[in-house]
């Protein structure tokens, strides 16, 4: 007889669904990375010489496990598989169910490792860690960036432990992982880590320009005056010496700072910097306008009388 149906047959039944035969496969064929357990992870036990406590046991929410002829319910979570062996020995001889059992606990299932591929990605994706892979292998499985991806991918992990645990955060700069393939970004994942993409910054060029629009920053998330002006194609007619920079606080304030154009067009003042968000605003000379529009209708109103004294001379 299989070993499979043989312990189907030996089990005790119960009420537990979370709970179940374990089969040859799990106990011979699981080659999961050794992790701490979590709630929700499937982990098969195997008692030698003792078919009807062999099983898969699946986790509770509250990390818990049980297991048949126990009274209480035996901690799983947070624990090594070889910390939970000792644990379930124990708790056998305790309660006189067995003199010297020899057990074994084997992870089949992680349900506790997520890693979450988020942001400027083609598919978001949450998926369970069930062995070490690199961070372009997560992004692999979210079909890679799109081309609003900005130069930086923040990592987050987190970390189990008492208290609810710890977080961390990694900025992976694009262009080292990607393009440059730097090995030393390319960080192994285990499980529970948040990956986002964010976009691209952006600065939204309006005012006296050829193309007003919002454009992206691609870089370092920098760019500066001039870069925006040659997005927007230029500048258009009568546009006024001086500009302004619109910028957010984190406060939610929004300061204005100015910009002395004209001297960076001539070379006398150095380029300004803008940064995401920033509203780079270029104001129209007036002046200028009324005076060019003054001067285009006495032209063109010369233009008619001297031709309307030709057609009429006596």
């Amino acid at each position: 007889m299989k070993l499979s149906s043989f312990l189907f047959l030996c089990l005790f039944g119960t009420a537990n669904s979370q709970v179940r035969p374990v089969t040859a496969g799990e106990l011979t064929n699981s080659n999961l990375p050794m992790q701490t357990i979590g709630a929700n992870d499937l982990i098969a036990i195997s008692v030698y010489d003792s078919p009807e406590l062999t099983r898969a046991v699946r986790v509770s929410a509250e990390g818990l496990i049980s297991i048949p002829m126990l009274r209480e319910k035996i901690r799983a979570e947070g624990l090594m598989p070889s910390d939970l062996e000792a644990d379930i020995v124990e708790a056998l001889k305790t309660s006189e169910v067995l003199v010297d059992p020899l057990v074994t606990v084997t992870v089949v299932e992680y349900h506790s490792r997520p890693i979450s591929v988020m942001g400027s990605v083609k598919k978001a994706i949450t998926f369970q860690a069930d062995a070490p892979l690199t961070l372009l292998d997560a992004l692999a499985r979210a079909e890679g960036l799109t081309l609003e991806a900005g130069p930086v991918i923040l990592l987050t992990r987190f970390h189990a432990g008492q208290g609810g645990g710890s977080t961390t955060s990694e900025h992976i700069p694009v262009n080292a992982l990607i393009d440059a393939g730097d090995p030393q970004w390319n960080v192994t994942l285990t499980g529970g880590e948040e990956i986002l993409v964010p976009a691209m910054g952006r600065v939204f060029v309006t005012g006296n320009v050829k193309r007003p629009g919002a454009f992206s920053l691609r870089d370092a998330g920098e760019g500066t005056v001039l870069q925006m002006l040659a997005l927007a194609e230029g500048l258009a007619p009568f546009s006024a010496k001086q500009a302004y920079i619109y910028r957010r606080a984190q406060d939610g304030s929004r300061s204005e700072v100015p910009v002395e154009l004209e001297s960076i067009l001539k070379r006398k003042r150095a380029d300004v910097r803008v940064l995401p968000e920033d509203i780079l605003y270029i104001p129209d000379d007036r002046t200028r306008r009324l005076t060019a529009t003054a001067l285009e209708r006495i032209m063109a109103f010369g233009s008619t009388a001297g031709a309307t004294a030709l057609i009429y001379r006596p």
